[in-house]
């Protein structure tokens, strides 16, 4: 760079004859136009509708817009004799060492309505943001950008807006607070939907933000113009058009708020103008605004609770993902009444299968050990779970349900007594309750005995093998023996999540999943986000190559920003699930077959490290290449189908 704002074109970018292309030169864009000796420079901005002059055409002299065919002298900028619109022009240089172009000095930034929003949602917890930037976000994601490189927050750019909400959903499932998704208007919003009413019906807070046309052509069948607010009002606790007099920093405040306290997602939507509204307002903090969601349970229904436990025989813990956080008080009242701990799916690790209690998952994606304890029962203690039919829970047995959600309680079915109470706190409450007044029998053999005709089951299902493929017990016992202590994993919808339940011991590690919408896709971008929130852990997706097929591109996601993400893909070449279920149904199988690429040569193609295992007597040194390869890892392995 020459003094005085003169800028050195890079020789490539300088046009021929007759020609104009748009040039960046001093970290702006000019239009750049040769026509015989004369050499112009112009703002790359058509006056009118903002066209790219640098993407026009020189016609009988004359630079023509691309948008609407407005002539401007390419050198000077004026336009043809009888107007007065021009545009403006820069001075040029042909230099002995190359051509340059004199800027003026860049005008100090304003602050803005996007900076306001941004700097609240940070100050209120949001550092992290997923999402797209297009042309109807620009002034917001400008200020995520200035944000960014102040160190406040991170933004992961990813490929498909449905992966941003999933990783965010995934994200509030983890820690419970919220990350951010961000879209454009109109379809890139609507593509947001299915990720976000994922964290609607399992309850993770998210802040969904999608950019809006400009409000003066609203409403008017505008491009893209889509009534964010009504499309989102089912799948939102909140959703906000932040108008130009708004209170800007309350409402972003807000939308963070709503998505904690009521666990869903808040919307908020941002007209294109309104972004880059200058504001000297002031951000809003958390202080005084967010109230502790720990409730103590009432002393008569834990009285009521407790009488029914201390009298209990055979009790058995059922402790569902509402249960998190409370790990250690499960537990505690587990070794009190030496009762088994049975768990959700979506509670699955809550105790390790190892504990001596320890029952694994109950349910369609469970173990026999669990529904036999279950069955043997005389009460079930049910924590944090819901009732519906994949949980299992019997609904004809005595229960005492603990949860600190009202509408949860007999959602399903009637219970024999309920608590309403954080976890902890109604756990802890309900062993001092119980003191060491309880009948319960130590059931410590029974679980000791179910796990031993299971494993045996096991490891015949392991050493299965008809030549096509690997079994799920197989690769299910290969990864329970490498899967690190404090790995985070996530898991998509298909066979290979219920034989996953099913089959991998746990040794404590969290499982994310798309729980009651049970929406196929969501494992590998739920990997995003939670190495997001937990990026000291070492995250691990478990897909099917159905699921992984519709998110497949943010494996160049994971390796731009280095997400070493370890990736179990099993390949059957269906849609098994569904092949299964149409069988069962007495219909033929009819298009649930894939044409699949060979994955692992597409995640080298995609930068990534990609292993192939065909055969059982591969897997454990695959799984030792897995999760010792730098950065993002796919292992693919042939399934059989049958064998599941």
């Amino acid at each position: 760079m020459a003094g005085d704002g003169w800028h050195r074109v890079d020789p490539v970018d300088v046009p021929d004859d007759g020609r104009v292309r748009g040039v960046v030169v001093g970290g702006r864009t000019v239009a750049m136009a040769r026509c015989g000796a004369r050499l112009g420079a112009l703002e790359n901005r058509c006056p009118h509708q903002g066209g790219p002059l640098g993407e026009g055409s020189i016609e009988k002299g004359l630079l023509r817009c691309p948008w609407h065919g407005y002539d401007y002298d390419p050198i000077t900028g004026r336009p043809p004799e009888g107007f007065s619109d021009g545009v403006t022009s820069y001075q040029v240089q042909e230099r002995a060492d190359g051509v340059y172009v004199r800027l003026p000095p860049q005008q100090p930034r304003r602050r803005t309505v996007a900076d306001v929003l941004v700097e609240t949602l940070v100050g209120y917890g949001v550092t992290t943001v997923f999402g797209m930037v297009g042309h109807s976000n620009l002034g917001f994601a400008d200020a995520l950008r200035r944000a960014e490189d102040r160190g406040e927050l991170r933004y992961v750019g990813i490929r498909h807006e449905g992966a941003a909400s999933f990783a965010a959903s995934a994200y509030g499932k983890l820690t419970g607070r919220p990350a951010a998704c961000f879209a454009i208007a109109g379809p890139g919003s609507t593509n947001l939907l299915t990720g976000l009413y994922d964290a609607k019906l399992d309850g993770a807070p998210v802040v969904a933000i999608s950019g809006q046309v400009p409000s003066k052509v609203l409403g008017r069948g505008a491009f893209q113009d889509v009534d964010l607010s009504a499309v989102f009002r089912d799948v939102s606790v909140s959703t906000t058009t932040v108008h130009a007099g708004s209170d800007h920093a309350e409402l972003a405040a807000l939308a963070v708020k709503h998505a904690i306290d009521r666990r869903g997602v808040a919307h908020l939507v941002l007209p294109d103008e309104v972004q880059v509204q200058p504001s000297d307002a002031p951000a809003r903090t958390p202080v005084g605004r967010l109230a502790d969601r720990r409730v103590r349970p009432d002393e008569a229904a834990l009285s009521r609770a407790a009488a029914l436990v201390r009298d209990a025989r055979r009790p058995v813990l059922v402790v569902g993902h509402g249960a998190r956080g409370a790990e250690r008080e499960v537990r505690a009242l587990a070794e009190r009444l030496n009762a088994p701990v049975l768990t959700t799916f979506k509670a699955k690790g809550l105790v390790p299968d190892m504990h001596p209690l320890g029952a694994g998952v109950l349910g369609r994606s469970g173990t026999p050990v669990a529904s036999w304890l279950m069955n043997e029962s005389d009460l079930l203690v049910v924590v944090g779970a819901s009732f519906a039919n994949h949980t299992g829970i019997a609904p004809y047995k005595p229960t005492v349900h603990l949860d600190d959600d009202h509408a949860a309680i007999g959602r399903f079915d009637a219970v024999t007594a309920s608590v309403l109470g954080d976890a902890a706190l109604t756990l802890t409450a309900l062993a001092e309750a119980v003191g060491d007044q309880s009948k319960s029998e130590d059931q410590r053999p029974d679980v000791a005995a179910r796990w031993a005709i299971w494993r045996a089951e096991k490891a015949r299902r392991v050493a299965d093998d008809r030549g096509r493929g690997v079994s799920a017990a197989a690769v299910f016992h290969a990864l329970s023996q490498h899967l690190p202590a404090d790995a985070v994993c996530t898991v998509d919808v298909g066979n290979h999540a219920y034989s996953f339940g099913r089959y991998l011991e746990s040794a404590g590690q969290p499982v994310l999943m798309s729980g009651y919408l049970g929406s196929i896709g969501f494992g590998y971008p739920a990997a995003l986000g939670a190495w997001a929130a937990a990026p000291e852990r070492p995250i691990v997706a478990v897909t099917g190559d159905g699921g992984f097929g519709q998110y497949a591109t943010e494996l160049t996601t994971a390796v731009k920003y280095g997400i070493p993400i370890k990736h179990v893909l099993l390949d059957n070449h269906a849609l098994g699930k569904i092949s299964k279920e149409q069988l069962a149904g007495d219909y033929p199988v009819w298009h649930t077959s894939l044409h699949n690429p060979d994955w692992a040569g597409y995640a080298r193609l995609c930068g990534a490290t990609g292993i192939r295992v065909e055969r059982r007597e591969q897997l454990d040194a695959a799984m030792n290449e897995l999760f010792a390869a730098d950065g993002p890892a796919l292992l693919c392995v042939e399934q059989d189908a049958e064998l599941l």
